[in-house]
């Protein structure tokens, strides 16, 4: 995917469900134009709901790394159609060089119209209004507040300012809207530093509103807001990226915090150029400084302060078993026929993936199993039960069986 005399490549993944990711879509027919309105490729979904990835033409990478220079990315829109349902339209897909874009389309009986907005570094939008980083906990009142930092399965987003009662409230997976989020306020191609970092603060932003309930305290139905002004950019329906993804697979339940506290640090971040904040993460700063060879850490203490530390949220809601150790040919035990279990389920809608018998032994079988799941689901296709992998296998299984929700 690398530049040429015009631009850059980025890939276009597609991927329809008729609920959710538990049930993918076969047959159902993807067209995908450029901004002309030119159809550049169309073709049909396979068993598993998706089509083959699509090379489409995008400007150069180097745009992306400078704060100052042309639009980074080209659009695409897309259509989904199969009889029975109404077509799903998605505009304005966004393609970075050297980047794979993944739109996921759910079939509805109903409208299915969407029009991607331009990412934050890119459109202008509210900035936020400061808060403090550390917020008082309403203990020794009425209103529950969490007992520890917990990765919550859902979080319910109101799509617009928080007196706004006409706006709609979104429910989606914790790490759904994590991949929201971060596709919408940076850029997939930067340094995978940076993006850790920028990631880090979306999560710990997050898990802070959860953790002090923030809104549920104020009398609100919902756990946070798409507005920039309150809180994160989010805008339903739109594509997310790979890159993204990958990191958020790696550090979804860890936040940061200081180190004589328990609850998520309320990480405030602006995009360094047109908003500059003290004490904030700097979005352009951090691509700069990994530029240089700083760690995401260092990128964290270099904006948040030297004296916070990352901690891992003790327990993922909705998850039957926490991840102990990875799990791999020759392992034997309960975990593995947990795995064998869920696979077995996720296989009756993904018949790609063999069936196991359900014995407890991480044999040839069960390795060939779990690398077909990984290849189905953007994993790094290795074999072996890390922590992405064990906890993607716990969002399907429950997407697939509708455990937790």
């Amino acid at each position: 995917m690398a530049d040429d005399a015009q631009g850059g490549y980025g890939l276009l993944g597609v991927n329809t469900f008729f609920r959710n990711i538990g049930f993918p879509a076969e047959g159902v027919s993807v067209t995908v134009r450029d901004s002309g309105g030119d159809i550049v490729s169309q073709t049909r979904t396979d068993r598993e709901g998706e089509i083959q990835p699509i090379r489409l033409p995008a400007p150069p990478l180097s745009y992306s790394q400078e704060p100052d220079g042309e639009r980074p990315f080209s659009q695409y829109d897309v259509t989904a159609a199969l009889d029975g349902y109404e077509t799903a339209v998605i505009r304005g897909v966004q393609i970075y060089s050297d980047s794979t874009a993944v739109q996921n389309i759910s079939l509805l009986s109903q409208n299915n119209d969407v029009t991607i907005p331009y990412p934050t570094l890119w459109g202008v939008y509210p900035p936020k209004i400061p808060e403090a980083s550390i917020k008082k906990l309403p203990f020794g009142s009425d209103l529950a507040v969490l007992p520890e930092p917990v990765v919550p399965e859902f979080i319910v987003v109101h799509d617009g300012v928080p007196d706004d009662s006409r706006a709609e409230n979104y429910t989606l997976r914790f790490k759904d809207y994590i991949n929201n989020v971060a596709s919408s306020e940076i850029y997939p191609s930067w340094n995978r530093e940076a993006l850790k970092a920028n990631i880090l603060a979306i999560i710990s932003f997050t898990l802070s509103r959860v953790y002090t309930e923030w809104y549920r305290s104020k009398g609100y139905d919902f756990t946070i807001t798409s507005s920039t002004a309150y809180d994160q950019a989010f805008f339903y329906g739109r594509n997310i990226f790979r890159e993204i993804a990958d990191v958020t697979d790696e550090i979804f339940n860890v936040y940061i915090t200081k180190a004589n506290m328990e609850q998520p640090l309320f990480t405030q971040y602006s995009d360094g150029r047109r908003v500059v904040r003290d004490g904030w993460l700097s979005q352009w700063g951090s691509q700069e400084l990994a530029q240089q060879g700083y760690s995401a850490i260092q990128i964290l203490k270099y904006y948040y302060g030297y004296e916070i530390v990352l901690r891992e949220a003790k327990r993922v809601q909705g998850i039957p078993l926490s991840f102990t150790g990875v799990l791999k040919r020759g392992s034997r035990g309960e975990r593995v026929r947990v795995v064998q279990s869920q696979i077995n389920a996720i296989a009756r809608n993904y018949p790609l993936i063999p069936r196991l018998v359900e014995d407890g032994i991480y044999g040839e079988r069960t390795e060939r199993s779990v690398r077909v799941f990984q290849e189905i689901f953007y994993l790094p296709v290795t074999g072996v039960v890390n922590f992405p992998t064990w906890y993607k296998l716990s969002d399907i299984y429950n997407a697939v069986t509708g455990a937790g929700g």
